[in-house]
């Protein structure tokens, strides 16, 4: 799975809890309301979240993790592991030369 660059998470994380915080102060605005809820759905898009609080929290965790870390939760590294203890094969896969 290819991982959106860190600079860009932070910045859209950045955006979003500025908007968050107008949002708290100014309600009934609409046009807020509006830059909000489209700094919800970047956000919701780009850490492939449904729920813009969920896209927060997968950001915070993302930005705060080391380069090999993924958004699901599971290393690529380890699910290769489990492909390949549950399939026999070193890689997970199966080519004509495992045979």
């Amino acid at each position: 799975m290819l991982l959106p660059a860190k600079a860009e998470v932070s910045r859209h994380l950045q955006r979003y809890r500025a908007w968050e915080r107008a949002m708290l102060v100014s309600p009934a605005d609409r046009a807020v309301r509006a830059t909000f809820e489209d700094s919800g759905y970047t956000l919701c898009v780009l850490m492939g979240k449904r729920c813009a609080r969920e896209a927060a929290e997968a950001a915070e965790h993302y930005l705060r993790s080391g380069p090999q870390a993924s958004l699901r939760g599971q290393g690529s590294r380890s699910r290769a592991k489990n492909v390949a203890r549950r399939s026999g094969t070193r890689s997970g896969r199966r080519f004509p030369a495992d045979h």
